[in-house]
């Protein structure tokens, strides 16, 4: 069996990863640095060399040479060896260079060891790769993978905001897959979600990077001038057409057209796309002439297309030819480990609009913005955000200065109110405070059951158990063997729960 070799400048890393290959009856070799690696990769004979690695492991970030320098080396030498790359930087622009370059996958440190241990045997299953053609440099993408990722200056330009939530490490994941690809996506999540980002990402990490990104929302067109927007007129073709006007697919000829709040257009017209998608040509109104294009679909919607086709007002082959990949944007509410830097990003970016302080968010404000729901996801959070800059006087921003919607929502010994005279009358007593949390516990779960939604509950279970795993954390002082021992689990189930709940960093 051929030996899995792993590249860390961690040696706890490699002890864990050893130990846990080891046990799955794999041998391992490892290195501390990529200097290391590659020599040993140089000095492997010609034939069948015992050595020969079955899959290479590597962190991306370490001194000297890092992984995707490593990755190159040896996509240029073994382009076959699957190579797995681990990070704890899970951001767009790292994520699409992972792929791109020429990786397998990618672990998000810190990872549950068992389901690194199965990719890896995936990885060794696979066997030899072909070797992936060099990827066009996406405009605006530099050397440096951490360049302008999300967070950072490129989050200016519109990129995806940072998360730590696995939920959008997954959607980081799938724009990386689909880099290379001009497959349709049909993009699905609440409104405020950032679909267009996504749509944009998509564009700018793609072949089709150079070319035009044209967006139309089906929902803010009449639907009376949605045609001649879509396919353009000529001149003549009705009242008031007094020149011939090229529509949005010619103006995302080479490019991508994202199609957003598709599921609100007109019925007639779901058939004039449909038959556009089938044969990449249509007719401008009032046109003879057929015009080609090569344009990638993107389209999105908040709204559930499947329950739209059984109601009958979408087109169900429509619906299959746009439901080649889907990504679902989770809302807010089921990433609230990425409210806080969300938060700071936005407050940072209306200080700087307004030429004024950045306020600072004091923990029970930010306490607060955790427990909201968010109906208005992302775009909610930045208005509130614009809000406190203009409405707060003080630099400090407390849970009193926060919206009227965000203390009204929330129980009122989180939104900074006096608390109720029988908790008050109970501090300092000791167990005599203890009923308070309990009223405020049912207070949450009725007013979340009265939103008739299933889901409910259980984002409530993940909350309580995100706030046990956090204070647990926070008591041990960031050592998970001690929080584990707190709360009397085993330390590789803190760290699944960290990853399921977004808590790891």
């Amino acid at each position: 069996m051929k030996p899995i070799w792993i590249l860390d400048d961690e040696p706890g890393m490699r002890w864990v990863l050893e130990r846990a290959l080891d046990k799955a009856g794999w041998p391992v070799l490892c290195f501390p640095d990529g200097e290391a690696l590659l020599a040993a990769l140089d000095g492997l004979g010609p034939g069948r060399d015992p050595r020969e690695p079955a899959v290479l492991v590597s962190d991306v970030r370490m001194p000297g040479l890092d992984g995707f320098g490593i990755l190159a080396r040896v996509r240029a030498q073994r382009p076959g060896l699957p190579v797995i790359l681990m990070t704890a930087y899970t951001d767009l622009q790292t994520t699409v260079a992972a792929f791109s370059e020429g990786a397998f996958d990618y672990l998000a440190k810190p990872f549950d060891i068992q389901a690194a241990v199965d990719l890896i045997g995936r990885a060794a299953q696979a066997g030899p790769r072909p070797a992936p053609a060099l990827p066009a440099t996406p405009a605006g993408a530099s050397g440096d993978p951490a360049a302008g990722a999300p967070g950072g200056p490129g989050a200016e330009g519109g990129d995806l905001l940072p998360s730590h939530a696995p939920a959008m490490r997954e959607v980081f994941r799938a724009i990386g897959r689909l880099a290379q690809s001009s497959a349709t996506v049909l993009i699905t999540g609440e409104s405020g979600t950032g679909k267009e980002l996504v749509a944009r990402a998509l564009h700018r990490h793609s072949r089709r990077a150079a070319g035009p990104f044209v967006a139309v929302n089906a929902a803010a067109i009449p639907r009376d001038l949605l045609e001649a927007e879509l396919f353009g007129h000529e001149r003549g073709a009705f009242t008031g057409a007094v020149q011939m006007r090229r529509g949005r697919f010619e103006e995302a000829d080479g490019g991508t057209l994202f199609l957003d709040e598709i599921g609100d257009m007109p019925a007639e017209l779901q058939t004039r796309l449909l038959r556009v998608l089938a044969e990449s040509r249509f007719y401008r109104v009032g046109g003879s002439r057929a015009i080609g294009v090569d344009v990638r679909i993107v389209a999105a919607t908040h709204q559930p297309l499947e329950a739209r086709v059984r109601d009958g007002l979408f087109r169900a082959d429509l619906f299959h030819r746009l439901n080649v990949i889907r990504l679902r944007l989770p809302p807010l509410r089921e990433r609230r480990e990425d409210i806080e830097s969300l938060a700071r990003h936005f407050l940072r970016r209306s200080a700087q609009e307004l030429d004024v302080p950045v306020r600072a968010l004091e923990a029970d404000a930010l306490e607060a913005l955790r427990q909201f729901d968010y109906p208005g996801n992302i775009r909610q959070l930045e208005n509130i955000c614009q809000w406190l800059t203009v409405m707060t006087a003080s630099v400090q921003v407390r849970a009193e200065d926060l919206p009227p919607e965000v203390r009204q929502a929330l129980p009122a010994s989180a939104a900074g109110l006096p608390p109720p005279a029988a908790a008050a009358a109970g501090r300092g007593a000791g167990d005599a405070a203890v009923p308070d949390w309990r009223a405020a516990l049912s207070a949450e779960v009725r007013r979340r059951l009265l939103q008739k939604d299933p889901d409910q509950i259980e984002r409530l279970r993940q909350d309580v158990e995100r706030i046990l795993l956090r204070e647990a954390l926070a008591q041990a002082q960031g050592q998970r063997g001690r929080a584990a021992l707190i709360l009397g689990i085993g330390r590789n189930t803190l760290t699944r729960k960290c990853q399921e709940l977004g808590l790891d960093e």
